[in-house]
């Protein structure tokens, strides 16, 4: 399972001012944090200072890369923005990410060729975010022949079906499982991702919905997520369904983090 720390993000309001206020020890900080709590990537934001936001995201970069050898995933809708921070990279990132969107495809896709990079694949085109199992499903092939004709390998691809807040759409979750569960057995090789916390937002006690979602896309066949490794009780859920799903020889990944008193 493939875990991308979500909390360099700017939209959190701790983070924007420390960005603001070029706080590295804060940013450097939430970068060890997440290496610690067994992150494979670490996501990096900047998009809310829009003008500003390349200079701001190269900073980031640079502090984050001071204090951890992980691989950075590079979020952002601009592909200017990407493309100006690629060569600072230490290690091939992940990149978040591309849609169907002509503009997009044409501005992203060289770059995840030519750094060699992973790949969110959003499934929205030019004219619709895809909101039902059929939709979802279409759009992510409409993703793997792309990529493909690209001359990237479909190891590289992660699908993000699109996961919507329930307090707007009751049935976003139900969807977005079927639509997972689909896009795994269709396209072998294919991964699948999900922004976490969109599931929950705009209702109460938004980190146990998070926790039950994430354990029932893993038991659909999600692979990844951009989630909160430091969140303890949602670290434990996701250790556990993998145990529980088979996917821990041995429990030995459980058996490891119990050990290191990260279960809750």
């Amino acid at each position: 399972m493939l875990i991308i720390g979500e909390r360099i993000n700017s939209s959190r309001k701790s983070i924007s001012a420390a960005i603001a206020r070029q706080d590295k020890a804060f940013i450097q900080k939430e970068a060890m944090a997440q290496t610690s709590a067994d992150a494979h990537y670490i996501d990096v934001n900047a998009g809310t200072f829009l003008e500003e936001e390349a200079d701001r995201l190269k900073w980031i970069i640079e502090a984050v890369q001071e204090v951890t050898d992980l691989p950075l995933c590079i979020d952002s809708p601009d592909s200017k923005v990407i493309r100006s921070v690629l060569p600072l990279l230490d290690k091939a990132p992940m990149i978040n990410a591309i849609t169907l969107e002509p503009e997009r495809l044409e501005g992203v896709l060289p770059l995840v060729s030519e750094y060699r990079a992973k790949v969110v694949g959003l499934c929205q085109s030019e004219d619709a975010m895809a909101t039902t199992v059929e939709a979802k499903v279409e759009m992510a092939g409409r993703l793997v022949e792309v990529v493909k004709a690209e001359g990237i390998p479909r190891e590289d691809l992660y699908i993000d079906t699109l996961v919507y807040p329930l307090a707007t759409d009751a049935s976003s979750a139900t969807a977005s499982l079927e639509a997972i569960r689909k896009v795994m057995k269709s396209y072998p090789g294919v991964h699948t991702i999900c922004g976490l916390t969109n599931i929950s937002h705009g209702l109460p006690n938004r980190k146990l919905i998070n926790r039950i979602f994430l354990a029932a896309a893993v038991s659909s066949g999600m692979d990844s997520a951009i989630m909160d490794p430091t969140d303890k009780a949602l670290y434990s859920s996701l250790k556990t369904i993998l145990t529980i799903m088979g996917k821990d020889d041995f429990c030995l990944e459980y058996l490891s983090a119990y050990r290191d008193g990260r279960l809750e």
